[in-house]
């Protein structure tokens, strides 16, 4: 994995998914040029960040970022990422532009790095927020393990975690 602000959020991930998530971003960036690396722009979010999140834009100033409340996402269980690409336009190792463009080719190998990154993560069991009938959420993938956010809710608040917080799965 390029990006080390990326590996520090992915440290925070439920312990079933964090090595996949690095290893499967390792995998993407492998086949890129050394000048585009994936960001994971958010990781875990406690239900408390995401209730702040919901309120934003409805009784806090903002646009309106997400449709969940807090317990209704898969980041306040560390089994979702969020993600854009990173490119260094320049060469100068400063990687300055960080794109959610789903249809950039950078790289010019037919297929754009978003729909690579996409991929990777659907050939492990991930599902990707860009194929939802609803709302689109292109940046997002998550991994579910058959379960519904609700029964993740009613596993958390029945106290089923482990001595770190995370869901027992």
């Amino acid at each position: 994995m390029r990006d080390a602000v990326s590996l520090e959020r992915c440290q925070k991930l439920h312990p079933l998914v964090r090595q996949e998530v690095i290893d499967t971003i390792k995998q993407v960036e492998q086949g890129l040029p050394s000048n585009i690396k994936i960001r994971v722009v958010q990781g875990l979010r406690t239900i408390e960040e995401q209730d702040a999140l919901y309120a934003q834009g409805r009784t806090k100033p903002g646009k309106k970022v997400t449709n969940a409340r807090g317990g209704k996402s898969y980041h306040n269980y560390g089994l979702a990422i969020d993600f854009a690409v990173m490119y260094d336009h320049n060469n100068d190792g400063m990687f300055e532009i960080l794109s959610w463009d789903i249809s950039k080719d950078a790289d010019k190998d037919g297929k754009s790095e978003w729909m690579e990154m996409v991929d990777a993560f659907k050939a492990k069991g991930w599902e990707s927020g860009g194929a939802w009938r609803t709302i689109k959420d292109w940046p997002h993938l998550q991994k579910t393990f058959k379960r519904t956010w609700q029964q993740l809710f009613a596993l958390h608040n029945a106290g089923k975690v482990d001595t770190n917080g995370y869901v027992i799965l």
